[in-house]
């Protein structure tokens, strides 16, 4: 029988006393390519950060004739793949005194698993990604835009492992309009196959490319009852709102599906929630959540705190400066690719050096940057966190169902 438990741990402070483990699962890394969109959804949370960048977007185009394009442009978490293993272990064994589990899943590449696997406190890492599949039905919905869902797909064979990033990047990069009907469905057939992996649903409810809510979940219900059987289960994503997620919850019982973890984390804030299991290895879990059907997920004090607030901060650790980080990653424009005027990527560092700031960030967007950077800060931090504040609706639900 399918069972799968919630809990938080500032509601619960034993929660973990009877588990031997905490799973860390959907994180990122310094080798993960994350695109620039949320710089739209921070303009549309915070409108006066919009005309500050309307305004470097106007002086970029003025002085050095590009155009900032966010679908080309893209960025890299600033923690390296040893300091992200680090920080989701240690969080796990440090605040709740049980062994952790880290399973990293970058987007559509393996490359910090592999590396890790050189360190012997992580050599028994999983190879996992969050691969990125686009998707559309126009059956479903008419004049639907394609869309694309993040599966975690984790345990990868290592034997295997290039093979299989290699497919699945190739699947990603086919036009919706040219690929073969069934290839989709065989591809999650044959990973499905594989006893030891796991195939997640990350973030099913969050309408990432914009297509609009409603044709959003229809396309999520079709892909659900059409390949909905290779699914191990959904996520309950510790960077989406406690709404969303609970929809998610409600969409699983729906499908007769179990919930799962999935922190989520960019930036240097440990993932919000994590697996409690007494496995003692990640293949261990893998057979628990496939098998038994069991998972148990926990939440973090982090995600107690007010959404928006949490998402200034993960975007603040984008564009932070980390003097004591490699030397490759120290600056926020070393992590920050864009096309130069051949429409190369290159890191923005590169750019400036090459162009009128003379190897310094141009003032116009110094001052936007500077200008984000003190939403950060006290006392207006403290000031946004109060007026953000959404957990009064999340203690009203909690407060409901422990009744």
């Amino acid at each position: 029988m399918s069972k799968s438990t919630v809990s938080y741990l500032w509601r619960e402070p034993q929660a973990a006393r009877d588990y031997t483990t905490g799973v860390s699962l959907h994180s990122h890394t310094s080798q993960s390519r994350e695109t620039l969109n949320f710089i739209a959804d921070l303009t549309t949370e915070m409108p006066m950060v919009k005309k500050l960048i309307q305004w470097a977007e106007d002086r970029c185009m003025r002085h050095s004739g590009i155009k900032p394009d966010y679908e080309k442009c893209f960025w890299t978490p600033p923690l390296n793949p040893r300091q992200a293993f680090e920080l989701e272990r240690d969080q796990i064994e440090h605040s709740l005194q049980i062994t952790g589990l880290v399973s990293i899943s970058d987007h559509d590449d393996i490359s910090a698993p592999l590396l890790l696997r050189s360190i012997p406190s992580a050599r028994h890492i999983p190879v996992s990604t969050e691969w990125s599949v686009p998707y559309a039905n126009h059956s479903a919905v008419q004049n639907a835009k394609p869309t694309a869902f993040h599966l975690g797909i984790h345990n990868i064979p290592s034997a295997s492992a290039a093979e299989w990033i290699a497919r699945l990047n190739e699947f990603t990069e086919m036009p919706v309009e040219t690929r073969p009907a069934n290839l989709l469905h065989e591809i999650l057939g044959e990973l499905y196959a594989i006893p030891g992996v796991l195939i997640l649903f990350n973030h099913p409810l969050w309408d990432l490319y914009r297509i609009g809510a409603d044709a959003h979940e229809v396309l999520v219900n079709d892909f659900l009852l059409k390949h909905g059987q290779f699914i191990h289960a959904l996520e309950l994503n510790g960077l989406r709102t406690w709404a969303e997620n609970q929809k998610v919850h409600k969409l699983a019982r729906q499908w007769n599906q179990i919930v799962i973890s999935g922190g989520d984390r960019h930036g240097i804030e440990p993932n919000a929630n994590i697996n409690l299991t007494n496995a003692t290895s990640f293949s261990e879990f893998v057979n628990e959540v496939r098998k038994e059907r069991i998972s148990n997920v926990l939440f973090m004090p982090q995600y107690k705190q007010p959404w928006k607030h949490r998402i200034l901060q993960s975007t603040l650790d984008a564009i932070r400066n980390y003097p004591n980080f490699p030397e490759s990653s120290q600056r926020w424009d070393q992590r920050v690719f864009a096309p130069n005027r051949e429409g190369e990527l290159r890191p923005l560092s590169e750019l400036w050096a090459g162009g009128e700031a003379g190897g310094q960030v141009p003032i116009y967007l110094a001052a936007l940057l500077g200008s984000v950077r003190i939403l950060g800060r006290a006392p207006v931090s403290g000031s946004l966190r109060i007026a953000w504040n959404d957990s009064n609706q999340m203690r009203a639900a909690l407060n409901q169902q422990k009744a």
